[in-house]
């Protein structure tokens, strides 16, 4: 049975509720002997995979502890992983697991190259299920409604393939949003919220790489329901609907008129719902989503990074009472936290999952890096991020960070400080949730808000507005859409506040600006809408929204001309 087609079987609604419940309290109670958890997971591992080849390369099958494991395996990254990821995706077995994948999650990494992420039954049995069904407990618990029709929920990160491209091994390569998994791997229940709505597998046809109309195509069709959610992961795609609704205004009401979906026959005209959108323009001037579905309680997306500095005023563009729940603490290769809670930022470790390994922040990491394991772990510290899970990922460095908010009952609480790596002109070494922390605070001190923020190093001290390339010091430019117009003194203010946060959450900045290797920060000013277009350009292009993320550091030349749409010298 097709993910569409489940939400609308009797008792549904029911046997999901209690799925996702179990799946929340087996968490939880795993969390009452997180050393044992973690021993269980452990063992698991490398008992099942102890015969591949990487483990008898790397004698798992001796391996009883941590410490044996420490031992027996340096710390890995993809690369690491990829020559016996590609040749098990050729066709070869028993490679890094005792199980065959039955599909490759795709991910698009800190580098932009496309990754094959092996997943396995066995992996989404013990791994993935437990923490993916648990994800939706706070929603379905808090916000009952989201279940009551399979149209209150716009998902917009489910994007099915009928047809996804293969591996050499004929499994699909897709992005996880891509798979149906209850047609992949039997498990009915998967089906998250909002995979029900007419909009979730579209009755039109469209191009596969065509990801801007299928969005329009599915916000056509949500404007005549009643939405009480929206589902985004990525908030990138959340802080776009606005925008999209506005871009496309005049398409959508027409076809609600005409009764047309992607200029094509679809249903009954419906004159009164598009009199009212029309109106809804006409007297306000711009279009709110809080205006098109005003009862709409949740928002599910990841709220902290570069999100962090723009959700709370793109949430009241959904409404001043909708409520924004953290979406997991993960990523393709597997999850770190979920949330079991209403916590607006963090998830407590899934314990049950993988083994898990942490190196502190302000070190680099190598093959042989010390690491702490959960119990280890101190509240208000950064950490780069090592799991090892049953799917065929050993010690594997997933490349983020993640940030302790708090130590309950032994079990960390987790929320995403960023990607692991660093920003590096002059000696100043920055990461991510540095930076993110000091425009937070620079932002505070003059009582600003911004709609997103990206920045670069320029190898010189020219003015932030165009012009000759001027010699000095390298120094940062950060590219700005301010929530509302910022005057000259407020950007000077700013910019000063803003070098002055840097200096104090990260040693490494201090001291190039002390020694003069580091110029001072400049501010560019862009319009309010620059980062939408900019994101409509890269989905355009071809790239699925899921994979177009927030970026802080943007080094590459034609992606910051893109974004600012001023020539480079």
């Amino acid at each position: 049975m097709n993910t569409a087609s489940v939400w609308h079987t009797p008792g549904h609604t029911g046997r999901y509720r209690e799925r996702v419940f179990a799946a929340r309290e087996r968490l939880a109670a795993d969390h009452a002997d997180l050393r044992g958890a973690q021993q269980r997971v452990l063992t698991d591992l490398v008992g099942f995979n102890a015969s591949t080849r990487f483990g008898r390369r790397h004698g798992l099958g001796r391996v009883l502890t941590v410490d044996d494991f420490r031992e027996a395996v340096p710390v890995r990254d993809y690369a690491d992983h990829a020559d016996l990821i590609e040749r098990t995706a050729a066709g070869e077995r028993n490679l890094l697991s005792a199980d065959a994948p039955a599909v490759y999650f795709t991910s698009s990494g800190s580098t932009g190259a496309h990754k094959k992420v092996p997943v396995t039954p066995r992996f989404m049995r013990t791994t993935f299920m437990p923490f993916y069904l648990a994800a939706w407990a706070p929603l379905i618990e808090h916000f009952p409604e989201v279940l009551e029709r399979p149209d209150a929920v716009l998902n917009l990160k489910h994007d099915p393939l009928s047809a996804p491209p293969t591996t050499g091994d004929g499994r699909p390569h897709a992005g996880a949003s891509q798979v149906d998994f209850g047609a992949r791997f039997g498990e009915p229940l998967s089906a998250e919220p909002g995979t029900g709505a007419p909009w979730a597998a579209l009755p039109v046809p469209t191009e596969p790489g065509d990801h801007l109309e299928r969005a329009y195509l599915r916000l056509r069709l949500a404007v005549q329901s009643d939405l009480r959610a929206l589902i985004g992961i990525n908030p990138a795609m959340v802080a776009a609907v606005p925008y999209q609704l506005n871009l496309w205004w005049p398409r959508i009401v027409k076809e609600v008129r005409d009764g047309t979906l992607g200029g094509l026959p679809h249903r009954a005209p419906d004159p009164g719902r598009a009199a009212e959108l029309e109106h809804l323009a006409e007297y306000f001037g711009t279009v709110r989503p809080a205006q098109v579905w005003p009862r709409l309680r949740a928002i599910f997306c990841w709220t902290t990074g570069v999100a962090s500095l723009y959700l709370p005023a793109l949430r009241e563009e959904f409404g001043s009472g909708v409520t924004v729940l953290p979406a997991p603490v993960a990523a393709s290769e597997g999850p770190v936290g979920v949330a079991l809670d209403r916590h607006a930022s963090a998830g407590s470790l899934v314990a049950s999952a993988s083994v898990y390994e942490f190196v502190p922040a302000d070190r680099d990491l190598a093959p042989d890096s010390a690491t702490l394991l959960p119990h280890e772990l101190e509240a208000g510290r950064d950490y780069h991020v090592i799991f090892s899970h049953v799917g065929g990922l050993y010690r594997y460095a997933v490349g983020d960070v993640v940030r302790v908010v708090d130590v309950s009952g032994g079990v960390p609480r987790l929320e995403y400080a960023g990607r692991g790596g660093r920003s590096d002109a002059a000696g100043e070494r920055l990461r991510d949730a540095e930076v993110v922390r000091a425009l937070h605070s620079a932002l505070s001190c003059g009582g600003l808000a911004l709609r997103n923020v990206a920045c670069r190093v320029e190898p010189a001290a020219g003015p932030a507005h165009p012009g000759p390339a001027q010699p000095g010091p390298a120094h940062y430019v950060f590219a700005i859409a301010p929530r509302t117009p910022w005057h000259e003194a407020e950007t000077v203010r700013f910019t000063a506040d803003l070098d002055r946060c840097l200096a104090e959450r990260s040693a490494g900045y201090a001291g190039a600006r002390a020694a003069g290797r580091l110029g001072a920060p400049s501010v560019r000013l862009l319009d309010a809408q620059a980062f939408d277009r900019d994101w409509h350009e890269a989905v355009g292009a071809g790239i699925r929204p899921t994979q177009v993320k927030d970026r802080l550091f943007r080094q590459d030349d034609a992606l910051w001309e893109r974004l600012t749409r001023v020539p480079l010298a």
